[in-house]
Parts: C-alpha cells; sequence; structure tokens
C-alpha cells in the first residue's frame, strides 16, 4: 500500500481499512512512511475524524506495535487507572495502593507532567531513589509479589505511539479525539490489564474545559475499551480549582501520604474512592459502590493502604522511610505564607492560575525535557467557601528562587478571589459512563 493512496482517501473523507490504518502504524514504527507522510495523514484525520471502527483499528495496530504485556501470572483481574490531567491530581499515589491493599492487582503506568497539568512520574521521583523505570519483567514480578507497580511507559509498549505524538505536538494536530483515544488506550491495554477506570476532567485546569467535550471523549474511549473485549468506565469530575491543598510534586507525595493515614483532604478523598469503587467492581471483589467504599475505607483505617504504598516505594528503590517521616522528602529554601489582605469568604481559587504559579516555581515544565524542581509548590492552600480573616495565610509558598517567589505571589493573589458572602464549593463529581 502506497502511503499517499491512503493519505488521499482520508483527506477526501473516506473510511480507511483496518489494513490500512495497520500500513500506517507500521510505518510510524520501522520508518518506512517519512514524517512528513505521517503527518499528512495525522492532518487529515484531524479534519475527518475517524469512525468508531477505524479508531479500534488504529487502538488495535497502536497497541499491537510493540509487546503487550502478559500478565497471566498475575492473579485476578487487573485494573488500572488514567486521568486526562489536572492541577493538583495525586490521585493515583493514595488511589493505587488503597485498591491493592483490597486484594486488586494495579498495574498503573504513568504519565510525565507537561505544560500546567502535573505528572504522577514526577511526583513519585520526589520520594529519594524511587525508580519509574523498571522493565516488563520487574514489573510482572512486582505485581505477583506486592500486587501494584507504579511505572513509566517502556520501549516496548505501544511504540507507534510515541512516534506519532510527538509528530501531533509539533503539527497542531493534538486535541483530535480519535488519536487521542488511540494514543490513551493503546498504551493502557499494552500494559496487559483487563479494565481501566478513567477520571475525564473537565473546567478551567483541565485541557478540556467543557464538560459537553469531555463526555465526548469519555464515552468514546468507554466504547473502544469495551469493543476490544475490556472492562472500561469513566467519571467525569470537575476541574476549576485544585484537588486538595498542594500543588508541587514533593508537597504532593507528603498530602497523598496523609491520605493513607486517613488525614487527606475530603475532595482528595471523595475522588479516590469515587475511583476506587469502579476499580473494586469491575475486579468483582465488590458487589456494589456500597460494598466497595467500606472496603477501601477499612484499608486506610486498617494501616493496610499505608503499609502497601511503603511496600511499592522499596520495591521500587525509594525511601520508604519516607511513609513514616515526611520531612525527609526535598524541602525548599524558602517557605513563605501568602496572607489575606482583608477577610472574608474565598469565593474563588482558580486552578489555572495556581498552576501558572506553581510553573513558574519550577513544579512543572513547558517543554518535556525540561527539568523539574521536586521541592517547589505550594501547600496550605485555601479552598473555595472558607472563611478568611485578614492576615491569615491564603497558601505557603515554596521557592528556590526569590525572583520565582516574587512573580508567583502576583500569580497566586490573582487566582485567590475574596468575597463578603459565604459561597458553595461547586460538585467535584458528575458523571459516571459506562
Amino acid at each position: 500500500m502506497f502511503p499517499q493512496h491512503i493519505i488521499a482517501k482520508k483527506r477526501d473523507g473516506q473510511i480507511l481499512s483496518p489494513d490500512e490504518i495497520g500500513a500506517f502504524v507500521r510505518g510510524a514504527t520501522d520508518g518506512s512512511w517519512a514524517d512528513y507522510q505521517l503527518s499528512a495523514l495525522l492532518m487529515a484525520i484531524f479534519i475527518r475524524g475517524m469512525n468508531r471502527e477505524e479508531t479500534v483499528a488504529l487502538t488495535t495496530a497502536m497497541m499491537n506495535s510493540g509487546i503487550v504485556a502478559n500478565l497471566s501470572s498475575v492473579r485476578g483481574v487487573k485494573v488500572d487507572k488514567h486521568s486526562t490531567g489536572g492541577v493538583g491530581d495525586k490521585i493515583s499515589l493514595p488511589l493505587a495502593p488503597i485498591v491493592a491493599a483490597c486484594g486488586v492487582a494495579v498495574p498503573m503506568i504513568s504519565g510525565r507532567g507537561l505544560g500546567h497539568t502535573g505528572g504522577t512520574l514526577d511526583k513519585l521521583e520526589a520520594i529519594p531513589g524511587f525508580r519509574t523505570g523498571l522493565s516488563l519483567d520487574e514489573y510482572r514480578q512486582q505485581l505477583e509479589r506486592i500486587g501494584c507497580a507504579l511505572i513509566g511507559q517502556t520501549r516496548e509498549l505501544a511504540p507507534a505511539d510515541k512516534k506519532l505524538y510527538s509528530l501531533r505536538d509539533v503539527t497542531a494536530t493534538v486535541e483530535c479525539q480519535p488519536l487521542i483515544c488511540a494514543s490513551i488506550m493503546s498504551k493502557k491495554l499494552a500494559a496487559g490489564i483487563d479494565a481501566l477506570v478513567l477520571d475525564v476532567k473537565f473546567g478551567r485546569g483541565a485541557f478540556m474545559k467543557e464538560k459537553a467535550h469531555a463526555r465526548a471523549l469519555a464515552t468514546a474511549m468507554v466504547g473502544i475499551g469495551q469493543s476490544m473485549g475490556k472492562g472500561v468506565r469513566a467519571l467525569l469530575t470537575a476541574m476549576d480549582q485544585p484537588l486538595g491543598r498542594t500543588v508541587g510534586n514533593g508537597l504532593e507525595v507528603e498530602e497523598s501520604i496523609a491520605c493513607l493515614r486517613g488525614e487527606g483532604p475530603a475532595d482528595v478523598m471523595e475522588v479516590t474512592y469515587a475511583l476506587g469503587e469502579q476499580m473494586l467492581m469491575l475486579a468483582g471483589v465488590a458487589v456494589d459502590a456500597k460494598d466497595a467504599q467500606k472496603q477501601l475505607e477499612h484499608a486506610v483505617s486498617s494501616g493496610a493502604a499505608l503499609e502497601k504504598f511503603a511496600d511499592i516505594v522499596a520495591a521500587q528503590g525509594g525511601d520508604a522511610h519516607v511513609v513514616e517521616n515526611p520531612a525527609r522528602l526535598p524541602s525548599a529554601r524558602w517557605q513563605i505564607p501568602l496572607v489575606s489582605s482583608r477577610g472574608g469568604y474565598v469565593s474563588d481559587v482558580d486552578a489555572m492560575g495556581v498552576a501558572l504559579a506553581a510553573l513558574r516555581l519550577g513544579a512543572g515544565r513547558a517543554r518535556a525535557e525540561d527539568p523539574v524542581d521536586p521541592a517547589v509548590g505550594v501547600s496550605a492552600l485555601v479552598k473555595m467557601g472558607e472563611s478568611i480573616e485578614a492576615g491569615q495565610p491564603l497558601c505557603i509558598v515554596h521557592s528556590n528562587s526569590e525572583a520565582a517567589l516574587a512573580e508567583a505571589n502576583d500569580l497566586l493573589r490573582k487566582a485567590i478571589a475574596m468575597g463578603d458572602e459565604p459561597v458553595e464549593a461547586p460538585a467535584l463529581i458528575h458523571e459516571l459512563i459506562g
């Protein structure tokens, strides 16, 4: 099949066959298609779209472009979770050990932060010594031994995605539903999972601002997973204010440990339990949401979830003592309260504004190759609806640069609004799909 014939077919709005889509993916994997040919078809897909069958074929071909992990030696249903990204979204860190402590195998492959959103791998690597780059054999053996592994994508898993995503990033074709679906689902399914729970976010701090767009993406990914014989469910969750009271890698690890001790912020625990309920039901270890929540809460209150997290950290080369003593995590040079100039009620905490402040401090990256500072960020962040007195901290800013500290303070003052009347915090969980 000639690349130009496949490109022309999609350019003209026709439906591609599985063989034609397979040729495209092989071309991306083995280099037989030039970058300009791959880019041309990506743009044609962006403009013309793909139907359900084409998207399933693309996902399948990308999944099979490398090794599909064989986890048959791991007992039970293997369930992962994926988030479309947000601000202060550290949910994976408490969720994985809590669910694993309930007896469900959790093979979790995560990514790094880019732009205003944080990455699970960056948070985990704030723990001294923590290795996210396990081989597939190490990944499988750890799942067999302790029931959970938290790693990054390996070179063997869905290699076509890495090539195609790099081209999408420079050809303005990132925001394309079938390409997003295939990218996410191919990596997850290549990891050997049986079921997947999606946290699809919308709002100011999410990539998708509109709920309708988030619903369409969630519905598409659930449909793809089900077409491929996997149990997939999605929650639509709001991302208008940051999740929890911390934004920044080491600070979010500390807050995650508090969650595992049963001392975490209410909003983080609400989303964690909601996703965990779906994971336990898909795994068949809970009969309904009420039974699942009871098991999840017991895993926390009994200390089993905290112990499981310590096991994961130790197994992946990290300093497990951080679980008992979070002060061992990286610490910034300056930790300065940002105080309120007036009393009243917190009427808004703009997730994007807080994210930009954290980015300026060095907690995130504007480009994929940028380093991150694990010590910096924001803690003790106020939440919408809280009563604040004049002179009381709105948050604590952690910085290793005086210039960055000053700029972050300005951004945070614009992001946090005060009013005279109490406001009600918006709902977090909006819809279950699948």
